[in-house]
């Protein structure tokens, strides 16, 4: 009866202690890695993928760190493509080498995430030496979306990577197993829309492969990966003639396709894609202009890195002067001469380009200034067409001297000389028309650094003042100064003749008043007389009747004699006065 009651009371412990632990045991939640092994090259590039299994119960937050050998593998990329994370915090994942170490936390939006094998981060590892490399997932949490946040987390699994000696590596060889028989279908010939050259580098993560299916064909087979010697595994009945793969990871991955008709399977065909998404590593300029601020050809300093498909080019900007593609080997231990740039203000871009054409940019502030300017000691004010013009001056730096002259439709001649011991000269030696011109200088060193202007002058060009008379040559001004000269002995004449003229009517304005006085007083003499005479006639006082009549006879023959003699002298006034 004890042995009974012993029985069962342990029978009942169990189903309590069963039915308590059963929820966690099935809520439980893991983290793994896939791959979680392989074989690698140095060199090669291959990816990892941590996943979740939380099948059990709904998970809203995940959080770990992988470590991985930094002597043995570097990481290139991580890949957040097709995560479940939501929103990953506090900031992106991320990752260092020195250290060894991938790490990222994130959440999951409600209703969060239920499943077997929830994708959380893709790493792209490179090879970097051979050896056994291990991955350990450590300080891990994964948080159940229950509201409490409750730590569902239990175990986390590893990886473990062979890194073999490097062995030269085919470029998507078309095929390489031999025929079965001649019967069976041979390796068919593999296209790509999106990566087209297996040569080259590309940043979409969609694949598309397509091929043709012969008469007579059953089924095929294909396979991704990333190794160029597989042979494929996934089975199509009836066969397929293209296959699409989303999310490619950075690297060089391989399409392995094999067809089967009735005779069997036949020769496998590999076609490479190399996918690169990463832009090359941040990198810094430095401008050197070697401790001269008018040194023409300053050196950048720069180097990139790209681990994944390497630096392609860099294109170099002076804006807005100079754009030109540099190819890497042209960038000797890290610096770069500019060709000759002229003085000013410049922003200078730096752009490392990979294979894939991703890049990344430096940017620098150039100054370079101009050297001292040339001064014009000499120069022609006035010259004659035909004749060249001669300009001299100094200057405090040896090379060639330029001289500009600009006419004044804004049109620019030049001529060189040679600055010899401070001094130049320079004869322009083209044929100018008559005009106004500017002159100005510059001086280029043997470096090909420029000086500034200097200062400006103007030149006229016009005909010499002579005219041609016969085979009498009279100069212009000669001839203007006696015309001249002339013309003012001539107003000088008209100016005398004027004022005599003006004398003489003075003269005979005066006389004319006087004779018309004295003609006025002879006239009443002469009436006075002429009657005091008729009245002698008959020897009595007074004027008869008759007398009477000769007096009024007279008297109107004179006062009609006044009036003409009157007329005269006011039309002799007149004329004096016009």
């Amino acid at each position: 009866m004890l042995n009974t009651a012993k029985k069962l009371f342990f029978l009942i412990v169990l189903i309590v202690i069963g039915v308590t632990i059963q929820p966690f045991i099935s809520q439980a939640a893991t983290l793994f890695l896939s791959p979680a092994s392989g074989s690698y090259k140095t060199g090669q590039i291959f990816s990892v993928t941590i996943y979740v299994n939380s099948s059990g119960q709904a998970m809203n937050a995940a959080s770990c760190q992988l470590h991985f050998p930094s002597n043995l593998l570097k990481v290139v990329s991580i890949s957040k493509s097709g995560s479940i994370i939501s929103q990953w915090m506090p900031g992106e994942p991320g990752f260092s080498n020195a250290q060894g170490v991938v790490h990222g936390e994130g959440i999951i939006l409600n209703p969060g995430y239920q499943g077997g094998a929830g994708k959380l981060l893709a790493i792209t590892f490179k090879a970097l030496a051979t050896g056994k490399a291990g991955l350990a997932i450590q300080s891990a949490s994964i948080l159940a979306n229950d509201g409490l946040g409750t730590q569902i987390f239990s175990s986390a699994q590893g990886a473990s990577f062979n890194i073999i000696p490097l062995i030269t590596q085919p470029i998507a060889p078309e095929s390489e197993t031999p025929l079965p028989f001649a019967a069976t279908p041979a390796a068919p010939e593999v296209k790509s829309s999106t990566h087209p050259d297996p040569t080259q580098w590309y940043t979409s993560s969609k694949a598309e492969f397509s091929w043709s299916l012969p008469k007579g064909i059953i089924a095929d087979r294909v396979l991704i990966n990333h190794d160029p010697h597989s042979r494929p595994t996934v089975l199509y009945s009836p066969a397929i003639s293209s296959k699409t793969v989303l999310d490619l990871t950075n690297g060089i991955w391989y399409f392995h396709i094999q067809l089967k008709n009735k005779y069997g399977w036949g020769d496998i065909s590999h076609f490479r894609v190399q996918i690169d998404t990463i832009p090359p590593e941040p990198f810094s300029l430095k401008i050197d202009n070697l401790g001269d601020n008018t040194n023409p050809r300053p050196i950048l300093r720069f180097h990139a890195k790209d681990d994944l498909s390497g630096i392609d080019h860099y294109e170099i900007t002076v804006d807005p002067i100079l754009k030109q593609k540099v190819s890497p080997a042209e960038v000797k231990d890290g610096y770069y001469t500019l060709p000759v740039c002229k003085p000013g203000n410049y922003s200078v871009i730096v752009r490392a380009v990979d294979r894939a054409g991703n890049y990344s940019l430096a940017v620098g502030d150039l100054t370079i200034k101009p050297i001292v300017a040339p001064i014009i000691t000499y120069y022609p004010q006035r010259i004659y067409p035909g004749d060249p013009i001669i300009i001299k001056g100094t200057s405090a730096q040896e090379g060639n001297v330029i001289i500009y002259v600009q006419n004044e439709k804004k049109e620019i001649i030049s001529g060189k000389g040679i600055v010899q011991n401070g001094k130049w000269r320079v004869v322009l030696k083209e044929t100018l028309p008559r005009g106004i011109y500017t002159v100005w200088a510059q001086v280029i060193n043997h470096r090909g650094a420029e000086s500034a202007l200097s200062q400006k002058y103007q030149v006229i060009i016009a005909p010499p003042a002579i005219l041609r008379i016969g085979g009498i040559v009279v100069n212009y001004l000669s001839v203007i100064n006696s015309l001249l000269a002339i013309i003012i002995i001539m107003i000088l004449i008209g100016l005398y003749g004027q004022r005599k003229i003006m004398i003489l009517k003075r003269q005979m304005r005066k006389e004319t008043t006087e004779a018309e006085e004295a003609l006025y007083k002879a006239f009443r003499y002469l009436e006075r007389k002429t009657r005091r005479e008729i009245a002698k006639l008959d020897g009595k006082k007074g004027l008869s009747s008759r007398e009477e009549k000769i007096n009024k006879n007279l008297k109107k023959a004179l006062e009609e004699s006044e009036r003409i003699i009157k007329k005269e002298i006011k039309d002799i006034e007149k004329r004096l006065n016009s």
